[in-house]
């Protein structure tokens, strides 16, 4: 079978038949079979072709390889002694999502192999298989992730092109927000924001905005807290000259001026209780009347408000006007502090850095494991505002191209506050245990921090990715 092959070799190799895509020409194979000299017959021929391969002797090499490195297509026996086809493609699926495998079997267990396939195989041929087949096959599934991964990054930049790429995080919670925010963008909707200062309220706004209809129209952010009763008045509805005695001229209001668009209400929970009642009559029949005048305007806003207030507490203390919340929370979007979605932050550091490098034109290389530990670590009262401005300095101040505990802004750079007993407490019950534990422990908490990211953890923790690889079987993590 072997010398077959390599006589197909020979003649494929000066026949016209075409090679592959130059798309498809890097593409990264790896050959499993446990008869050696066959895995490389197959190598050889793929190379020809313009594929970059890499050949195991045995299914058990097959998945040490991928398990410490990634691969477009996987081309295994399906029957092999050791670790057989079908444990490698459950293992490929498992590790390497984006990647097709392709099994070469005998004519008695094609049966299996068709099994294979409703598991996840691409393809399958059988053994010997014919080269040019082989090539083909092993061109079209190189095509089919290649389409895949551009699918996805299309999709991730229609998003940033339409106002998610912001909202940043792949925890839990924010996964659930971006999905709600996509329900709701398309609508007109009034929506209530809450969360802490700092969480992001005014960005998530600007992202239902830039998703609705109304996107090619105004959107207008006002700071509700920021004014006393008298200028929010004017602020929203306008006023006309002689209104008061510094209306020198008549004025457009913010409902005026994001007509057809978005009015963005930041801090609602400060509005006094007279505008509040002047704002629910605009939200009830559509019509704002500037100071001064009587005669009401027609206008078309789709309202958006945030607060960090609990508005319930604010209607049972006489504050805040029950009618007015239930018109404004029609939705309601709850941003969760940073505290509670830590796995979002190395994501949200590498965002901010790229974002900060090219604003103060600097080139940084990275940020050393020590100062990512203590940007993990840190409680982050201000939240991602707090973070961007943190990364912010750093970039500002750096002067050798690495972010280091040298560059961290002053509430960061001395040792870690005594009010954060969590930490302390772990420690405390680490004291005593094997090396093993605690290194099993801290890879993990690591891993758990950085969202399941392999190469974010092992970056952070400051070995190599294979070193990690091999921790966390050794582990069983």
């Amino acid at each position: 079978m072997i010398d077959c092959m390599r006589e197909d070799i020979r003649h494929s190799t000066h026949s016209e038949t075409p090679t592959p895509l130059e798309s498809s020409r890097a593409a990264e194979v790896l050959v499993i079979d446990d008869e050696p000299a066959f895995a490389e017959i197959l190598v050889e021929h793929l190379e020809r072709a313009g594929f970059r391969c890499q050949a195991a002797a045995s299914g058990a090499e097959g998945v040490r390889l991928i398990e410490e490195k990634f691969f477009d297509v996987i081309v295994t026996d399906l029957k092999m002694y050791d670790v057989d086809g079908m444990e490698i493609l459950r293992r490929a699926k498992a590790e390497q999502p984006d990647c097709e495998v392709i099994l070469l079997t005998g004519h008695g267990t094609i049966e299996s192999a068709v099994q294979a396939m409703k598991q996840g195989a691409f393809n399958y041929l059988t053994k010997p298989p014919n080269v040019e087949e082989l090539r083909a096959l092993v061109h079209r599934a190189a095509e089919t992730v290649r389409l895949r991964r551009t699918n996805v990054e299309l999709q991730r930049r229609l998003d940033e092109r339409f106002g998610f790429e912001g909202v940043i995080g792949n925890s839990r919670q924010m996964r659930e927000v971006i999905e709600k925010l996509k329900r709701i963008a398309p609508t007109n909707a009034t929506v209530l924001i809450q969360g802490e200062t700092g969480t992001g309220k005014e960005l998530v706004a600007q992202a239902i905005h830039q998703n609705s209809p109304r996107k090619h129209k105004p959107f207008v952010a006002l700071n509700c807290a920021a004014l006393s009763e008298h200028i929010l008045e004017s602020e929203l509805f306008g006023h006309v000259k002689g209104a008061f005695t510094d209306a020198v001229s008549d004025r457009v209001g913010k409902f005026e001026y994001a007509n057809g668009g978005t009015l963005f209400l930041d801090e609602v929970g400060d509005m006094p209780i007279a505008t509040q009642i002047k704002l629910l009559r605009v939200l009830e029949n559509g019509e704002i009347t500037r100071v001064g005048s009587n005669q009401p305007i027609k206008v078309n806003v789709r309202i958006l408000s945030a607060t960090n207030r609990n508005l319930e507490e604010q209607i049972e203390a006489g504050t805040f006007r029950r009618d007015l919340y239930h018109r404004l929370k029609v939705v309601t979007i709850r941003l969760p502090p940073l505290r509670e979605r830590t796995e979002d932050i190395p994501a949200l550091i590498d965002y901010f850095l790229k974002q900060f490098c090219k604003q103060h034109g600097k080139q940084i290389r990275g940020v050393s494991p020590a100062a990512r530990r203590r940007l993990l670590t840190f409680s982050w009262p201000g939240n991602v505002r707090q973070l961007r401005n943190a990364i912010e300095s750093m970039v500002v101040v750096d002067y050798d191209g690495v972010l280091d505990l040298d560059d961290l802004p002053e509430e960061l750079s001395g040792p870690p506050a005594a009010a954060e007993p969590s930490a302390s407490a772990s420690l405390a019950g680490l004291v005593g245990k094997p090396l093993e534990e605690i290194e099993r422990l801290f890879i993990a908490e690591t891993l758990r921090a950085c969202g399941g990211n392999r190469e974010e953890a092992a970056r952070t923790l400051g070995i190599g990715q294979r070193t990690l690889y091999r921790k966390i079987k050794e582990y069983g993590l």
